[in-house]
């Protein structure tokens, strides 16, 4: 039984640490490269085709800003005034045929912050969490009944791993599903910078791109730092008057503690980059 007790501590280690080597590849991986590219293609497809629709909006903002930012049709006739409107409607049309690659640029320039990140850390990849000797050694040497009291323990400390694991990697998951998001309806919003009253609404959804791509630096920053907790195990206490159960427990309790700080610093990531950015 006491084996079964290790086994279930160590496979509900494996799966964290499965789960924050996929998120350290999910950060580090391009949109274009994920699941093959698939994905993206369908998402360049669907930025392609709603182009027609940025462009029809892109008249709209400009007419409706032409009118509310000119007093009269004559001031339209002055060649300041005529050259100004010109300027917006080249550069907003500008801004939709290229918007993909803009989108791109700016997701290049956050993954060169993150690459330099990990090569500063010196981290090719997040530590593993293993299991220390001496909670083996213990539970091992534990008779049939000392053990019964570890079955409670380590399921619920198993449950909790597990589901931390799982939620981690939703919300990182949840970061590339946004990225295709903005990919895919970019020229709606990028439309709007033909007219000077709509402008914001570009300005918005280029601000929540970046914000969406700097969430990758922070969820790798976080990784990084709980692998140097990891690196340093939660404490076993010493000495053989302790029991099993008290040293199961209180390795449990702070492994969850750190892993729970690590979660939630990954949920809220977009919070962090809003609030360092002033979004």
């Amino acid at each position: 039984m006491s084996n079964w007790v290790v086994d279930n501590l160590e496979n509900s280690l494996d799966t964290w640490n499965d789960k924050m080597s996929e998120i350290w590849t999910l950060v580090t991986q391009s949109p274009k490269e994920f699941k093959g590219g698939s994905i993206w293609n369908v998402m360049v497809n669907i930025n392609g085709a709603v182009q027609a629709i940025g462009y029809a909006l892109l008249v709209l903002f400009f007419l409706v800003g032409m009118i509310k930012t000119c007093g009269s049709f004559t001031e339209v006739k002055k060649p300041e005034h005529a050259l100004k409107l010109f300027v917006r409607f080249a550069l907003a049309k500008g801004v939709i045929t290229h918007g993909l690659e803009l989108m791109l640029a700016l997701f290049n320039i956050v993954q060169g912050v993150v690459s330099t990140i990990i090569t500063s850390a010196g981290f090719d990849k997040a530590n593993r969490t293993v299991l220390p000797e001496e909670i083996k050694m213990a539970v091992e040497d534990c008779g049939f009944l000392e053990s019964i009291p570890l079955w409670a323990v380590t399921l619920i400390g198993s449950l909790f791993i597990t589901i931390l694991s799982f939620v981690m990697i939703l919300t990182v998951y949840g970061r590339f599903f946004r990225l295709y998001l903005y990919t895919a309806i970019a020229p709606i919003p990028l439309s709007s910078f033909a007219g000077e009253p709509t402008q914001n609404i570009g300005k918005s959804f280029l601000k929540s791109y970046s914000a969406v791509c700097l969430e990758g630096a922070i969820i790798v920053l976080s990784c990084i730092i709980f692998s140097l907790f990891a690196s340093s195990p939660p404490t076993v206490p010493d000495g053989d008057d302790v029991a099993a159960v008290t040293m199961v427990w209180m390795y449990v309790g702070e492994l969850i503690f750190n892993m729970l700080v690590l979660v939630g610093t990954v949920k809220m990531s977009d919070r962090v980059v809003r609030e360092m950015m002033g979004l």
